[in-house]
């Protein structure tokens, strides 16, 4: 029997800096939970299959008298060719029935859809449904209707899906009447298309054809809803579903826990966990893997282990999953090590390293300059017989373009290829930029037009990157060229590509014209909006020319978009402040100013990170200026973990 956790609200420890926990290394508490579960036991014999009837039988029935063999043994000939998708066998079976005036029944059907299915026959498996009243007599019920549907949405085809319901639901002389199941597959590929709202109509309208929702048409419409960031009216949901006395399964619990940690509501996570206790419900290894992943996310990793050892004392069994997630986490904290020793501890215990842990631990160690680990730990996998895929070589083409070595990764590409793994947009782009980076612009624009030749797509990434180091260089008429033969191609460009066209004019004292683009990128879509990057050059730029009017008017248009000013932005107007103006100013009452009115906007997190600046330029906020960020930190109550944010940043 499964004993009760004690209650989650004790996840203070987790989502509070404060927590008392006792703290031990990583690794070693990883290995001590790791040390609680036996090995991994082989792989159980699965024991051999009974020959299948043949059809043999058939040519030999009428040399046995009056005898003649039943519909049954149809079923059985149907039902073994399309376990082993032999479609041809299958069209021959339908056809001696048909000839023989056998009786269709839908069973034979359903095993057929579910054939095409794990073929990945969806068009084949809607014309076996059209054919089926006409041309066997055989007409599909909800039964049939509904492993249809679910071929196509396993597809991934849900326009198609919906358009499926639409024309057999609503057909005349139809004899399908939907049930839960329909209503649930159609929800999911509505969800899956952003339909949400419609799908919520839809859900409304389950009760009025007698079709009560259960606890997957909520589990649905909760998922939706998270993916569309509707967290709130998600978890409103469960409270309903209750009301209506549908019990909440620890899946529903996953899918809100889910995506409050995918948004970083940590306190709320951590809330409902309480809430599975109370309703009944455990948590299992999906919950623990979603918490722990939401806390590495946060960059709270010695609480993720604490949970981890949480898990372990609750009999739920860390799986690859588990451990995958903490060496990732391990990686980003600059951790390669700890993270290798973990890795190395997981083997011992039989646990599989796949391939994204290498990628991790590959790219880890290099970024870590650990280049040398990081070929050996590459040697090791090609030795144990790991075949990697394009995610582990991409790592390792950036982790030695990293390096300055382009043309060592330029071999591993041409491995990679040879070996039938197809390079994706980071494959190229690291290399590109790789090239860039030792100075071989020549070479990284040579290797972007061979792949227009090998018929490799160019796109937005490809050209963000050319456009980048073309710039960086001062190549600006190539650049240029570049830039017009992506909007040829009909490739929008993106952020970094508009950014690093403006710095290429800036640069080139051509200021109007990057203005000009600057305003053109104003209009484009949210993905192509100028960030704090895009204003930093352009800050830049106007106050070397003594624009400064102009730059603060640029400032106060960057704050009316929601986009905050960072360290750079305040060195640039402090620099410009003491250099330009006669007499020059420190730049305190500027950078007060500057709190004030991000205050006043409601963004208190880039108020609190000026006043950071402020403290370490030794320029101390006027009493107004604490009193208004300290009264607004007040209203959530996070004052002391405001505090500590701001001297953990001091002390950087």
């Amino acid at each position: 029997m499964r004993m009760p956790l004690p209650t989650f609200s004790s996840l203070d420890c987790l989502v509070h800096p404060h927590s008392t926990m006792t703290r031990l290394t990583v690794t070693n508490k990883i290995c001590r939970s790791l040390s609680s579960f036996p090995s991994k036991v082989s792989q159980l014999q699965v024991p051999s299959q009974p020959p299948p009837l043949s059809d043999q039988l058939f040519n030999s029935a009428p040399q046995s008298g009056s005898f003649r063999l039943g519909d049954s043994t149809f079923y059985s000939l149907i039902y073994h060719y399309a376990r082993n998708a032999d479609f041809d066998s299958l069209h021959n079976v339908l056809c001696r029935m048909k000839l023989q005036n056998r009786v269709f029944i839908e069973k034979c059907f359903l095993v057929i859809f579910k054939a095409y299915g794990r073929a990945h026959l969806p068009d084949k498996a809607v014309e076996l449904f059209h054919r089926m009243p006409h041309e066997f007599h055989c007409i599909p019920t909800v039964k049939s209707f509904n492993s249809v549907l679910n071929v196509i949405i396993q597809e991934g085809f849900y326009h198609r899906a919906v358009d499926f319901y639409n024309r057999s639901v609503n057909a005349k002389n139809t004899n399908i009447s939907p049930n839960v199941l329909t209503f649930n597959l159609l929800l999911k590929a509505m969800c899956k298309l952003g339909r949400v709202d419609r799908a919520i109509e839809v859900f409304r309208e389950m009760p009025l054809r007698k079709c009560p929702p259960d606890v997957y048409t909520y589990c649905t419409l909760m998922d939706g809803l998270c993916k569309e960031d509707r967290i709130d009216e998600a978890v409103s949901m469960l409270d309903e579903m209750q009301t209506e006395g549908c019990f909440p399964s620890p899946v529903t619990f996953n899918v809100l826990i889910n995506g409050l940690c995918k948004k970083g509501d940590l306190v709320r996570a951590a809330k409902l966990v309480d809430n599975m206790f109370l309703k009944g419900c455990f948590p299992n290894e999906i919950t623990y893997n979603t918490l722990i992943h939401g806390l590495c996310l946060k960059g709270k990793l010695d609480k993720a282990v604490s949970l981890l050892d949480r898990m372990v004392s609750s009999n739920c069994i860390p799986n690859d999953i588990t451990y995958g997630t903490i060496i990732n986490g391990l990686v980003k904290q600059g951790r390669g090590e700890d993270a290798l020793t973990l890795m190395i501890s997981m083997e011992e215990r039989g646990y599989g390293v796949n391939e994204y842990v290498y990628s991790a631990l590959i790219s880890g160690l290099f970024k870590g300059g650990k280049s040398d680990e990081a070929m050996k730990l590459w040697n090791e996998m090609m030795e144990k017989g790991c075949k990697p895929n394009t995610v582990v070589y991409s790592a390792l083409i950036d982790g030695l373009c990293r390096e300055g070595k382009p043309h060592e990764a330029e071999k591993v590409l041409s491995e990679m290829i040879d070996k039938g793994c197809i390079p994706n947009a980071y494959t190229y782009s690291s290399l590109m930029k790789g090239f860039f980076k030792t100075g071989n612009c020549h070479k990284a624009v040579q290797l972007w037009k061979d792949m227009a030749e090998h018929e490799y797509v160019h796109n937005e990434v490809y050209y963000s990157v050319l456009i980048h180091g073309l710039c960086e260089v001062g190549n600006l008429s190539e650049a240029m060229m570049v830039w017009r033969h992506m909007l040829d191609e009909g490739c929008k460009p993106d952020a970094v590509a508009y950014s690093s066209m403006i710095q290429g004019f800036c640069n080139a004292g051509s200021l109007e014209e990057a203005l000009k683009l600057f305003n053109e990128m104003l209009c484009q879509e949210t993905e192509s909006q100028p960030d704090v990057v895009t204003y930093n050059i352009l800050f830049n730029a106007l106050c070397n020319q003594n624009r400064i009017s102009h730059a603060i008017d640029l400032l106060s248009s960057m704050l009316d978009r929601a986009c905050d000013p960072d360290m750079a932005t305040c060195n640039i107007f402090l620099r410009t402040l003491r250099e330009k103006l006669d007499p020059p100013q420190d730049g305190r009452e500027f950078l007060d100013e500057l709190v004030i009115r991000l205050v006043k906007r409601q963004r208190v997190f880039g108020a609190s990170k000026i006043v950071q600046v402020m403290l370490q330029k030794f320029l101390p906020p006027k009493a107004s200026a604490w009193a208004t960020v300290v009264q607004e930190l007040c209203k959530p109550k996070k004052v002391q973990a405001a505090i500590d944010k701001c001297w953990r940043n001091l002390d950087c």
